[in-house]
């Protein structure tokens, strides 16, 4: 599905990327954990077409960039981002918001059948958020906007679909839910390749079989998540020690107090 090889993406003098070099697996789900500053939005636009490493290989299901037709390929990219909110007008209705997503496009501009309405409603009714078709987008609530989100990066049927933080500025039980919501979407037979970005430790799901940590713009590890997110790892990638809980699956993390001695 990805495959990046010594990949290099150097702005104003400043390496944001060095060398990472990176496979995900058609049937994988991926988690891309990494404080902020450590590259992981620098990645996704690469992943995305729309930044060009400096050097380096990426490939995105067989098509090498530089031999291949960008936007053709996004149509097969799911993306869930605050950049894409910011977006969307806030007097459009959820069900034209979510139909959009056929045609990967901001606005409804396009005729759409009666399959189409089916589907987006398929996916609402997935996301619990088709009550809220008739509703203007600008009248939702944080949690239920990212929902309608997740449902309009699926309308394209896409082969990846990257979650990019959406837990950003949830609140707790808004989070969970959303959260659940994406453990569910996992279970499903045509559910794509998933990509979950973020710096939270504990909003790793168990789908999650796999994860990618970024520090200071570099690979810092790759793999198994049961491998990696252990107390002795996290201790070194977040250069603090921490302790960590297991709970439902997750792995919850606190940083640990450290000792002045005088």
């Amino acid at each position: 599905m990805i495959h990046l090889k010594d990949v290099t993406v150097i702005k104003n003098k400043k390496v944001i990327l060095k060398d990472v070099s990176w496979e995900v697996q058609k049937g994988e789900h991926w988690s891309i954990l990494g404080l902020n500053g450590s590259g992981k939005t620098t990645l996704l636009n690469v992943l995305n077409g729309y930044l060009h490493p400096t050097t380096g290989q990426v490939e995105v299901f067989g098509q090498l960039f530089g031999k291949t037709y960008l936007p053709d390929l996004r149509k097969d990219i799911g993306l869930v981002s605050a950049s894409l909110q910011q977006q969307i007008q806030p007097f459009e209705s959820v069900l034209s918001v979510v139909l959009s997503g056929k045609f990967a496009s901001i606005g409804l501009w396009e005729a759409v059948e009666k399959k189409d309405i089916q589907l987006a409603e398929h996916y609402m009714e997935l996301l619990q958020c088709n009550h809220l078709q008739e509703d203007e987008y600008g009248t939702l609530s944080q949690g239920e906007r990212q929902k309608v989100l997740i449902a309009r990066a699926l309308m394209a049927q896409p082969k990846l679909l990257i979650f990019d933080e959406p837990c950003n500025g949830l609140d707790i039980i808004m989070r969970e839910q959303l959260l659940q919501l994406i453990e569910h979407l996992s279970t499903q037979e045509d559910c794509p390749t998933l990509i979950y970005v973020t710096h939270h430790v504990e909003e790793v799901l168990p789908c999650f079989s796999h994860t990618l940590l970024l520090k200071h713009g570099e690979v810092f590890e790759q793999g198994l998540s049961e491998n990696l997110l252990t107390e002795e790892n996290l201790s070194t990638f977040y250069d603090r020690p921490v302790s960590i809980q297991k709970e439902q699956n997750r792995t919850w993390l606190a940083l640990k107090e450290i000792v002045q001695h005088t």
